[in-house]
């Protein structure tokens, strides 16, 4: 007959081995973790479309200068509906993609030159940083001398706006680099276009990220400032059409047109968003 204390220890042996083999609990399901993520910003919009609607309540503005929640999204989905609408949505996300793209491939050049020659970073180190917090609206005058009125003086400053953070981006994710990893990489003979691509890049990514998503803010911006500022004959993109509308003093369409720029660039945050967790999941930084 085995003692008491022997019955004890083995039923807590055998409920530690039923706790360590127990299945793992499952997270929810797809439509609750959606749910979960989704909730919040509904309710964070709902915050925004009651105070937005008891300021029109007070009356501290006329309607037709402050119009209400209900008179914009009527309107908004009569412009959502046309087919001019979105010949402009698609030239301002050309212009956009274009702009970016140019300034990803300027700002990596630049970032990896400056990263590998310690005189050059000595050089424009500094001069990159400066460029970062420069306000963009200040380049448009230049950029009309030099380009008139034309595409070129909105990409000049889309790509001068967001080419510093890429560049800066880079440069801090290539400085985080172990330098334990560098002397593997010189083991393994990497040397040249070979060392940074399988090396350096790599290891860079998750700061490159951000310098690509800062990249992509200041390019966003630049363009929309660039659309009201610089309009080129015969292009309605978003910029032109929303000044066409405070040209015509039409609150709810100037506000119809703020939306639509909003939710272009909360989608692609998404989009960055989803690049940046895909990447710290793949190095196990997060829960899969």
């Amino acid at each position: 007959m085995p003692t008491d204390t022997a019955v004890v220890e083995s039923a807590e042996v055998s409920g530690l081995d039923n706790l360590e083999l127990a299945p793992k609990t499952n997270k929810g399901t797809i439509g609750k973790r959606i749910w979960r993520n989704t909730w919040p910003k509904l309710l964070a919009v709902a915050i925004v479309l009651i105070g937005w609607q008891v300021v029109v309540w007070s009356e501290w503005k006329p309607e037709y200068v402050l119009p209400g929640p209900s008179q914009v999204f009527s309107d908004l989905g009569d412009v959502v509906t046309s087919g001019d609408f979105w010949d402009g949505v698609r030239l301002t996300l050309t212009r956009a993609l274009t702009g970016f793209a140019l300034a990803v491939a300027i700002g990596t050049v630049v970032g990896a030159a400056v990263s590998q020659f310690p005189p050059l970073r000595a050089a424009i180190g500094s001069l990159i940083t400066g460029l970062q917090t420069m306000p963009s609206i200040m380049w448009f005058p230049l950029a009309i001398l030099l380009f008139q009125i034309s595409e070129s003086a909105i990409m000049f400053v889309v790509v001068i706006g967001a080419a510093p953070s890429v560049a800066n981006g880079l440069i801090s994710g290539i400085d985080y680099v172990p330098r334990t990893w560098l002397r593997v990489g010189q083991v393994l003979g990497m040397r040249g276009i070979a060392k940074y691509r399988h090396l350096i890049l790599p290891a860079s990514l998750p700061s490159f990220i951000s310098g690509l998503k800062q990249g992509w803010a200041f390019s966003w911006r630049s363009l929309m400032a660039g659309e009201l500022l610089v309009i080129v004959p015969g292009a309605l993109s978003i910029g032109v059409r929303m000044q066409q509308a405070r040209d015509l003093s039409d609150s709810s369409l100037v506000i119809c047109y703020i939306i639509v720029v909003l939710v272009i660039g909360i989608l692609i945050d998404v989009l960055f968003n989803a690049a940046d967790n895909a990447l710290r999941k793949r190095w196990g930084l997060t829960g899969s």
